[in-house]
């Protein structure tokens, strides 16, 4: 499949999952956020990357949620997108943003412990003779 279509493909299985995961009634899942969708070259596999925010169990029941809703979603996007094939849809959960956050927080950690053994600045140095006496 050409390259071009399959990123305009992959863009629009992102939004429509999006759209499809909100009207997702089971009760497991939480507050989940579809970032990024893979696509096999012949459109067959679409993996889709969600970040859930909660506990480590929020996001297990989430992502069981939705693996057991993956006929359902699968099946509203062979409605809304007209293909040949419907790709198959897995679940994959995307730890990404959890972290970047705590790499910013260990570089800011980092940060300010470095500003605080840095030595203030002063002037420039008096020049000094090659016996260690000032010259003024």
């Amino acid at each position: 499949m050409d390259p071009a279509r399959l990123e305009r493909l992959r863009t629009a299985i992102k939004e429509e999952v999006s759209d499809i995961l909100r009207s997702f009634k089971d009760p497991r899942l939480g507050f989940v956020s579809v970032t990024d969708v893979e696509l096999s070259r012949d459109a067959r596999v679409a993996k889709v990357f969600v970040s859930v925010l909660g506990s480590k169990k929020d996001k297990e029941d989430s992502l069981q949620a939705l693996r057991s809703g993956t006929g359902f979603v699968r099946s509203e996007l062979g409605r809304r997108i007209r293909l040949r094939h419907t790709p198959e849809v897995v679940f994959r959960l995307d730890d990404s943003i959890e972290r970047g956050t705590r790499i910013q927080t260990i570089l800011g950690q980092l940060g300010s412990r470095e500003s605080g053994l840095r030595k203030p600045a002063g002037g420039p140095e008096a020049p000094s003779g090659d016996d260690g006496e000032d010259v003024r």
